[in-house]
């Protein structure tokens, strides 16, 4: 792959895409920005969303006097974050739950290197030279930035991010995953009533117990139920399944 030197751009911009709340990290922000914008005079950063924790950016920009070097843009349009995400060359985030980020996907789609917190499905999204993980304290996403600043960026081609991202996550390639997953369970066995309370009890010491007696509890009530209404003399709708023609010739003729 060939490298690009950053020396090859002007400045360098770490773009933050985010709702800016404590669940997405903000405290963090805080605490990261300060000591990379001092150790890297280059390095500027571009914020984009707002949240509750808005103000504790900006106190924090007045404090450091770093208005030149960190730009706030506000809640950003969703058909508006591409063109916000190719000004930088660094994706920041800084989430302390996740469960998957698509931002580190359109971030990474957008040509960008990612530098993450190791939270939820993160560390599942992308192949690991496409992403830095860091733990979600300020001391590792400092360390993290700062190596994908001084040693990640100069190596990153944006269009073949682009097409990585594009070639995994192809709607054809999830189909099939998706297919592959149904398939694997339909072919498993049923678990018996006693097999599934013994997995129940593996929830942990006290919410095992109660997730036992729970289902213990809804398995009389169907029992109930079902002497009360037997399945078989319930209706059961055909599952009817058109073909392309035949829903045609359904559609209801043209008004003349």
């Amino acid at each position: 792959m060939a490298c690009f030197h950053y020396s090859l751009w002007n400045r360098i911009t770490v773009v933050v895409v985010s709702r800016l709340v404590y669940r997405k990290g903000v405290d963090l922000l805080v605490g990261i920005i300060p000591p990379i914008c001092k150790a890297f005079p280059e390095i500027d950063f571009l914020i984009g969303g707002d949240g509750n924790k808005k103000l504790s950016l900006e106190e924090m920009v007045e404090r450091e006097r770093l208005q030149e070097r960190v730009t706030f843009l506000g809640s950003v349009p969703h058909g508006s974050v591409r063109d916000v995400l190719v000004r930088g060359q660094v994706f920041l985030n800084c989430s302390l739950t996740e469960s998957f980020c698509i931002a580190i996907l359109e971030a990474s789609c957008a040509g960008l290197f990612v530098v993450s917190t190791n939270v939820g499905g993160v560390p599942e999204v992308l192949p690991p030279d496409m992403i830095h993980l860091s733990e979600p304290n300020v001391a590792s996403l400092v360390e993290g930035l700062s190596h994908a600043i001084s040693k990640k960026i100069s190596c990153v081609d944006p269009f073949s991010y682009h097409n990585r991202v594009k070639e995994i996550y192809s709607w054809e390639r999830v189909a099939l995953e998706t297919i592959s997953v149904y398939d694997t369970v339909l072919h498993k066995p049923r678990l018996t009533f006693l097999q599934r309370l013994a997995r129940y009890k593996s929830v942990g010491r006290i919410a095992g117990h109660i997730a036992q007696l729970l289902a213990v509890t809804l398995h009389f009530v169907v029992i109930l139920v079902e002497w009360l209404q037997p399945r078989d003399v319930i209706d059961v709708v055909p599952d009817v399944c058109f073909t392309f023609k035949q829903e045609e010739n359904l559609q209801p003729p043209l008004l003349q």
